[in-house]
């Protein structure tokens, strides 16, 4: 249950944090919108890991470093979407995204890359995509 709820806030935070970028990209630019975004959520990381003192660094090394990249895929999306969102709207912006990300969690899952456990998709998962799809193309209609 725990999980479900960081997952819709992780979903709402996403969808405000696009919005606001966009406002932002308006005035100042994309990718001065995506260093400030950056910045703003290193700084509360930082605070947040001074203030709950979880984890530990002493596995850091064992890291691989393609995993470490991470951040710099956050400024691609910062970038992305705001650009998106531009273009085509909020709406059709994360619906995208939400079938983009569906696609290749489907692909990762398929081939087991990351270290994730190989599973095999069946109809009901390709159904499922399918008419995600299907909704994002009435969405646009």
């Amino acid at each position: 249950m725990k999980g479900s709820i960081f997952a819709v806030a992780g979903g709402a935070f996403l969808t405000l944090q696009g919005v606001a970028n966009a406002r932002i990209s308006q005035s100042i630019g994309t990718w001065q919108t995506a260093t400030i975004t950056q910045l703003t959520g290193f700084v509360a990381a930082l605070l947040i890991l001074l203030l709950v003192r979880d984890g530990s660094w002493s596995g850091f090394r064992q890291v691989k470093p393609w995993y470490l990249a991470g951040g710099a895929f956050a400024a691609l999306i910062i970038f992305s979407n705001i650009t998106a969102m531009k273009q085509v709207g909020v709406t059709l912006t994360v619906s995208a995204l939400l079938i983009s990300q569906l696609c290749l969690t489907f692909v990762i899952d398929s081939n087991g890359w990351f270290g994730v456990m190989k599973k095999k998709m069946r109809l009901p998962q390709f159904i499922g995509i399918a008419m995600m799809i299907a909704g994002v193309v009435i969405l646009k209609l």
